[in-house]
């Protein structure tokens, strides 16, 4: 398995989905496998920041691309790997699909797909589920072990 991937039908514009990714410090909100994000600058391509995951050490990640109401992708250097984390939009009417992608690339990606792989299949589902309710004003589900 080389991709990690996620999707989901948000019942709400690109724009409004859009808004929720560029809010950074927001993240954790939504998404419960992040305990905190923070972004150096504007949300826009090349821009540096911070996540923290609930387990695991905080990564430094640039923003690669962010094209707004449509795509952004963030990446993370690990040694000998890059974890590039993809989200696109896609409208269908009032709604919107959703895509999130985690690939890892480099001389060490097989190494840590294994390590961090299972991890990201249990836990894109989570975070798709999140954003989705974040998007859709739904209360938040609540956090694991609260």
């Amino acid at each position: 398995m080389s991709d990690f991937v996620g999707t989901i039908v948000v019942q709400a514009s690109p724009a409004a989905v859009f808004a929720c990714w560029a809010d950074a410090a927001g993240w954790a909100r939504w998404d419960p496998d992040v305990k905190a994000a923070s972004m150096d600058g504007p949300f826009a391509t090349g821009t540096t920041g911070r996540i923290s995951p609930r387990e695991g050490p905080t990564m430094a990640i640039r923003l690669t691309r962010v094209e707004p109401g449509h795509a952004f992708d963030a990446e993370a250097r690990l040694p000998l790997c890059t974890m590039r984390f993809e989200h696109w939009l896609e409208p269908r009417g009032p709604e919107t699909l959703v895509t999130h992608r985690v690939v890892f690339e480099g001389p060490l990606a097989f190494l840590f797909r294994r390590i961090i792989g299972a991890q990201l299949v249990r836990g894109i589902p989570g975070t798709m589920a999140g954003l989705k309710r974040a998007v859709e004003g739904a209360p938040p589900a609540p956090l694991p072990g609260a």
